[in-house]
């Protein structure tokens, strides 16, 4: 199965692309559109709330495995330029580019787009991404035009990732939670994403970061009752030993997470952000969890300096108060909400 996240500063058309690409299902501040009648599964996010929520596009991006940007004929507003960062940061090694409404314009502006978006992604993850020019105007004399081959381009990354997934079926099962809530008569049911291994009914697993030991009484996928779920899978899970009051957004169900509450991360520092100072406050993002931190310490070179620029590379200290779960392979992402291009750093955990 593959997730693909459907993002772009508003007005880009990118909810109505995902309509057309599968039917609405759950839907918060993200949207989820499922495709199960092809021969190969899909599920589409739309990250609606964006740019109000940095937070839903970070969910998006983090359960999904392929992303597509939605860029309209405007063009290049600081927005679009944000998701360019994000993809950039959380380092991406697939994605397309959806030129979205070509009916609102003409071919040689459509060229002249291209252009420009070759040379700002170049050096960053997004360099080499297919741009498909298309027509999201469902109203439109030619709704949709050019929509087929947007589908074969997200087909022939699919074969590719489905193959990744596949080499992942072994690892333990890890699922990333997006939505819990409580089903009458059947009690906490969880919705998510596995990250890795293959989920089975009845599995003991942990969740974290409660540190509580469930049981998967049922899992679904597409509405269809499975005994187990590979890599990739978006399931729904009937959860025992846990109320759906206890479950947030971001949880993960695995076997060993690490969980605190201060981080030290050897960071890169985005190019396009300001200098992050000591004592300042920055939001961190890690999985599908967010979590408000403060810079204590910044150590360049092992040795301590009161604040790391542009385009560095050093290690941060930073404290929080609520207790996050990750893994030692989960990137971390670093954002300024005070700032217009709010995203400033990634890193990983020492």
């Amino acid at each position: 199965m593959t997730n693909i996240a459907i993002i772009g500063t508003e007005q880009s058309g990118r909810t109505t692309l995902a309509a057309n690409l599968g039917k609405k299902g759950t839907h918060s501040d993200i949207s989820l559109y499922n495709n199960d009648k092809e021969s190969r599964k899909m599920v589409f996010v739309d990250a609606h709330s964006y740019p109000k929520s940095l937070k839903a596009l970070i969910t998006a991006l983090n359960i999904s495995d392929l992303p597509i940007l939605c860029v309209p004929p405007e063009g290049l507003d600081a927005h679009t330029g944000e998701c360019i960062i994000a993809l950039d940061l959380l380092g991406f090694k697939q994605g397309i580019i959806a030129l979205t409404m070509s009916d609102k314009t003409h071919v040689y502006a459509i060229e002249e787009l291209k252009g420009k978006l070759k040379k700002i992604t170049a050096g960053t993850a997004l360099e080499n991404w297919e741009c498909v020019a298309l027509n999201t105007n469902k109203s439109a004399k030619n709704a949709f035009e050019g929509i087929e081959n947007l589908k074969a381009l997200i087909n022939s990354y699919s074969e590719k990732i489905e193959a990744e997934q596949k080499e992942k079926n072994k690892l333990p099962p890890r699922v990333l939670i997006d939505h819990a809530f409580n089903v009458t008569g059947k009690g906490c049911v969880a919705l998510g994403v596995i990250s890795q291994g293959t989920l089975q009914e009845k599995d003991k697993l942990k969740l974290f970061p409660l540190d509580r030991v469930i049981e998967i009484r049922s899992i679904q996928s597409h509405d269809v009752d499975i005994k187990s779920a590979p890599t990739g899978t978006r399931v729904g899970m009937r959860l025992k030993n846990v109320q759906e009051k206890d479950v947030e957004r971001g949880f993960i169900i695995s076997e060993k997470e690490n969980v605190t509450t201060d981080y030290t991360l050897d960071c890169c520092i985005s190019k396009f952000t300001k200098k992050i100072e000591v004592l300042s406050v920055l939001h961190l993002f890690v999985g599908l969890q967010s979590e408000p931190v403060r810079v204590e310490k910044i150590l360049l070179n092992g040795k301590e300096v009161q604040e790391a620029l542009p385009d560095m590379k050093c290690t941060l200290e930073l404290s929080g108060n609520k207790k996050l779960a990750y893994g030692k392979e989960d990137r971390f992402l670093l954002a300024n909400l005070d700032l217009t291009q709010r995203f400033a750093a990634y890193g990983y955990s020492k």
